[in-house]
């Protein structure tokens, strides 16, 4: 009797991508997905996929930067302590650094209040072959901005500009954008890191009671807390109007962090599961001149002059 074939990829972590993921079909409320959902899953059983899929990111990257053909935009929102810098380390750990870079989107400089509200992400963008990572991003503009309307007056924008449609306009602008980059190449996951309060005030002392900790506590963190239900309502509101096809948000449950990576991870994987990433294939010319070299190679230094073998010149990646 034969065997069963074994699921492919994208069956086998279906089931840790498709209930958080919301690409704009239907309704959605925030208040739906909880933060502590585990996926029917263990820590252990947990930590066993999430070493799996960093094997499989790592041979899926050396691929995509080979092809040079798509890039990867990856997109981490989230509340203070929500864990995005370490899931950024986690999942990535192991993967080859030249392939990746991650860009952290902090309180707006005076040069980048100079331009646009997008500019600063644009310049930070993926290459062809590359993973970009935006640990926060232009999504601030829709998020913080709009908690503290005050701040666009910072971004000099003509009073008669500043209405009360400047976020759906934002929101149109964000979608257009993303649309165009994925007729382009680029692969968008965006992942809201959805934390409960209570999981947050245990991170938050969590962060007071260990020293090596306390640099990442900040008043500003309570001073945000303090308007934590609008926070969730501005989220609500994005993930409502920026969720298409092209660029789906994954609502992550956070409060356990094993399992948000294990989220994270399989949602990476299964994204470039389905590029068909292959290594280049060698033509018929660069295989000749390859036979060549080896045998220069092979004859170094056996005695006697060989006559340097001419290769011809070919733009490469590779250092």
């Amino acid at each position: 009797m034969s065997k069963k074939p074994a699921p492919s990829l994208g069956v086998q972590l279906k089931p840790f991508i498709a209930p958080f993921r919301f690409d704009g079909s239907g309704t959605f409320h925030l208040r739906s997905y909880k933060t502590n959902d585990r996926g029917g899953l263990d820590k252990d059983r947990g930590e066993k996929i999430l070493d799996a899929n960093r094997k499989r990111l790592s041979d899926f990257q050396e691929k995509l930067y080979a092809q040079d053909r798509w890039s990867l935009l990856l997109i981490f929102q989230g509340m203070d302590a929500a864990g995005k810098d370490s899931a950024i380390k986690s999942i990535f750990d192991g993967v080859n650094p030249q392939g990746c870079e991650v860009t952290s989107f902090k309180q707006p400089t005076v040069h980048e209040l100079n331009h646009d509200f997008m500019w600063r992400s644009v310049i930070a963008l993926p290459a062809r072959g590359r993973i970009g990572i935006f640990n926060r991003s232009y999504y601030e503009e829709c998020l913080v901005t709009r908690v503290h309307p005050e701040l666009l007056t910072k971004e000099k924008i003509p009073p008669s500009l500043v209405t009360k449609n400047i976020w759906c306009e934002r929101f149109a602008d964000i979608t257009a954008f993303e649309r165009y980059l994925a007729h382009n190449g680029t692969i968008i996951l965006k992942f809201f890191l959805n934390v409960s309060k209570k999981e947050q005030r245990a991170r938050f002392l969590d962060r007071l009671d260990q020293p090596a900790k306390n640099w990442k506590f900040s008043m500003a963190d309570i001073t945000e807390r303090a308007r934590w239900n609008r926070y969730q309502a501005v989220y609500q509101d994005i993930v409502r109007h920026t969720s298409t096809v092209a660029a789906p948000w994954y609502v992550v449950p956070a409060d356990h962090k094993w399992f948000a990576r294990v989220v994270i991870g399989s949602a990476i994987v299964s994204a470039l599961d389905g590029l068909n990433l292959k290594f280049p294939r060698v033509d018929k010319a660069s295989l000749q001149e390859f036979k060549a070299v080896r045998s220069a190679l092979e004859h170094e230094g056996k005695g006697g002059r060989k006559r340097p073998v001419r290769v011809a010149k070919t733009a490469t990646k590779g250092g």
